[in-house]
């Protein structure tokens, strides 16, 4: 029977994992490292879990048999994709399983930012009510959302953000045909002129050398001064001490933000000592529903491998 090893900490995803398992599998459960996960690797044909950090060569020299890896997160910056090539093992990600708890997410920050949440949530409980005058707070309504990264995530932040009336733009270096964006209803704008007009910026890249410190002084210059920047992708996206510099100056009028470089930030992190902030601990992803999709996504993925056919949202192949 062909093992399946869920790497997990959780009880909860355990849980989940029990419930959705394909019949015909040997599953084993265990934390990464553990006696029980060492075993279990040794005939293992299936590894699923957040495992991009787990990628390298002694991965596959602990599990010979292995015919897939499959992540339950989207991102898989963390893990050696030669590796894996090298061992002609693919790996894939979830497919878009928590496209729609990020998109969610975004358009919480963007309103959260824009209403001034944790300062007006703060008067309240300390009992000042308005503090010592009303925020200026602003709608969503009619501004400009600049997208950068138009994937499976950024496609339902665009429908999301339309629904509260506002206009998208975006950038991706894999340009949408003309049909496709009227059927979206988005532009296309080259970067620098994407955050030259958009009053908020929500980053939807992965995380690799082309896009490492993608924001940073230069590019928080060219932004209005009232403009948001929103990041759920990846921490090092951003050049963190560009943008303190860019909030703490008044340059940009405020953040979102629900990764860091590095995590979990530092408690001395700059970013900390802004009211213009608003900070989540890279949980855009993980809500109930999310979850149960991730590992229906990975045992789907499983079974089609043992069927014979190709894996789904792969990010690493054989081929490279």
């Amino acid at each position: 029977m062909p093992t399946i090893v869920f790497v997990t900490d959780f009880p909860d995803a355990a849980d989940v994992a029990r419930d959705m398992a394909p019949s015909g599998f040997d599953l084993v459960i265990a934390g990464a490292g553990s006696p029980e996960y060492l075993e279990a690797m040794q005939d293992a044909e299936y590894l699923v879990g957040f495992v991009d950090a787990l990628i390298n060569d002694a991965l596959f020299q602990a599990g010979p048999k292995l015919k897939l890896v499959q992540l339950l997160s989207a991102g898989y910056d963390k893990g050696d994709m030669a590796a894996a090539r090298r061992a002609s093992v693919p790996v894939a990600n979830n497919g878009g399983a928590n496209s729609v708890a990020v998109s969610e997410h975004v358009l919480m920050l963007m309103l959260a930012v824009s209403r001034q949440l944790i300062t007006q949530h703060a008067n309240v409980t300390a009992g000042r009510w308005r503090g010592n005058a009303v925020p200026r707070v602003y709608e969503l309504r009619g501004k400009t959302l600049g997208i950068v990264g138009l994937g499976t995530i950024g496609k339902k932040t665009a429908r999301l953000a339309q629904a509260f009336g506002m206009n998208v733009i975006y950038f991706d270096t894999a340009r949408l045909g003309e049909d496709a964006e009227d059927l979206l209803d988005v532009r296309f704008r080259l970067f620098r002129e994407l955050l030259g007009l958009a009053d908020v910026v929500s980053l939807h890249t992965p995380l690799d050398p082309s896009t490492h410190h993608m924001i940073g002084g230069a590019e928080l210059a060219l932004m209005k001064p009232s403009a948001i920047l929103i990041n759920t992708a990846r921490g090092p996206v951003v050049n963190e001490a560009d943008l303190y510099a860019a909030l703490a100056a008044g340059n940009i009028a405020g953040a979102g933000l629900d990764v860091y470089e590095p995590e979990p930030p530092g408690a001395d992190n700059l970013l900390f000592s802004l009211n213009n902030v608003v900070l989540t601990a890279h949980m855009a992803g993980p809500t109930f529903e999310s979850n149960i999709a991730r590992v229906r996504n990975a045992f789907d993925n499983v079974q089609r491998v043992a069927g014979g056919q190709d894996p789904f949202w792969v990010c690493s192949s054989p081929a490279g």
